[in-house]
């Protein structure tokens, strides 16, 4: 028997990958070539000036076509819901992008993205108290040289030639290259059939597990996995909406498999301060000289403030809100593992990968897996397949976090083999 409601709902999901399809957001926010040049060459001379970047109006597809899709929407299917927020999302991008240079674009890019000092439902702190507390515990440690530095000396060619036999091993039934970019404002971009990595960077060991485990199986794989889908084509659009769940997702995968550093965690957290400065009227200069100050070199801070002013205001005011959502993301995705862990439902661990979806999608959707309309990923990266081990480790941290670590110190340790000889009545 036919599901009339679904066959509706699958050939809105067709209409919207073609509407979707021309937005690219970070493609229609960079900024002219020669910009980093000017801008340093000016510092080093010491005449520091604001980047001259002008915005035009950069939407990439008519918003009509998405809210027919979304006036047409069955709210209550689970594939209905998805699409309807979907499409609510590629609106919201193409008004941000249409906005460029305004509040306006601040203001869709909040909606997209949140802000970092936005408290969270459920909790009492906001992204904002994170990246200050992983920065106040960094600078202690990198202050006192108890954490050696990771010095990059790889060339980019040569990296891309080992990160590609790496990304080759991994996709076995599909081929992603992995290519030269020198115009990336971040050391590497993953797509579904491509990994771009920064012409002209140096590179680390460290940045090898960190580019492996985040871009390739994370963002290479649930965009792969999303084309990969028999019926859904919305799961491999890498819409907005899925962004932080997919950024928090690869963070966590270079957490899992000990590929981040010291350097990487405070280059998250650097980025959500610096927006919320901007958000407050820092401008380009102000926000790069925090970035300097906090240990970066000229060109890696020009491309951090770079990123928090594109599309907006380098005078102030008005940022691309974007980088607040990792560390945001990384939190939620970690608190919603241990969650279907402790609920068993191992099943939305394995769902997180089957394309572009946020946490929610796992849940709602997961009547769409269990009848076959959606398929399981194809990749899934080594640490997210095997659920004995996950779920050793989930188990483990949620019960660490119930020791007050307030009530510690070193000596406390001291104190308590004292006791326990005391108790024992040994010497």
């Amino acid at each position: 028997m036919t599901d009339l409601r679904l066959e509706k709902m699958l050939a809105l999901d067709a209409e919207l990958a073609e509407a979707a399809r021309p937005i690219r957001i970070l493609e229609r926010l960079k900024w002219p070539p020669g910009t980093e040049e000017r801008f340093l060459e000016a510092w080093r001379a010491g005449r520091p000036a604001l980047p001259d970047v002008r915005h035009e109006a950069v939407g990439g597809a008519p918003a009509g076509p998405l809210a027919s899709i979304q006036d047409r929407c069955d709210r209550g299917h689970p594939l209905g819901e998805l699409l309807f927020r979907t499409a609510g999302s590629y609106r919201l991008a193409l008004a941000m992008l249409e906005g460029a240079g305004t509040e306006e674009f601040t203001r869709h890019s909040i909606a997209l993205y949140g802000r970092p000092d936005d408290p969270y439902r459920t909790q009492d702190w906001t992204g904002v108290d994170a990246a200050e507390f992983f920065l106040k515990i960094t600078d202690e440690l990198l202050g006192n040289f108890v954490v050696p530095p990771t010095v990059p000396a790889t060339p980019a060619a040569e990296f891309a030639q080992r990160l590609r036999r790496a990304v080759d091993e991994f996709f076995t039934q599909d081929e992603v290259a992995v290519v030269l970019d020198p115009r990336l404002p971040s050391k590497a971009i993953a797509g579904s059939k491509r990994i771009r990595v920064r012409e002209g960077a140096l590179f680390s060991d460290l940045d090898f597990g960190q580019l492996l485990h985040h871009e390739a199986c994370v963002h290479s794989a649930t965009m792969l996995n999303g084309k990969r889908q028999p019926r859904v084509r919305c799961l491999g659009l890498g819409a907005p909406r899925t962004t932080r769940t997919q950024e928090g997702l690869a963070v966590l995968a270079e957490l899992m498999t000990l590929s981040i550093d010291i350097a990487r965690l405070r280059r998250i957290a650097l980025r959500v301060r610096a927006v919320k400065a901007a958000l407050d009227g820092a401008d380009f200069l102000d926000v790069f000289r925090g970035f300097l100050e906090a240990g970066q070199s000229e060109e890696e801070s020009y491309k951090s403030a770079q990123r928090i002013f594109r599309g907006g205001d380098v005078r102030g005011g008005i940022a691309f809100t974007k980088d607040c959502v990792y560390l945001k993301g990384l939190l939620e995705v970690h608190a919603f593992l241990r969650i279907a862990i402790h609920e068993n439902r191992p099943d939305l661990v394995r769902c997180l990968f089957a394309g572009r979806l946020t946490l929610g999608d796992t849940v709602t959707l997961s009547p769409l897996f269990d009848a076959g309309i959606l398929a399981g990923p194809v990749y899934v990266p080594p640490w997210a397949r095997d659920l004995r081990t996950l779920a050793s480790v989930l188990a483990y941290s949620a019960f660490m976090t119930r020791v007050d670590l307030r009530a510690l110190t070193l000596d406390s340790f001291v104190s308590g083999e004292d006791w326990l000889r005391g108790e024992h009545g040994t010497a």
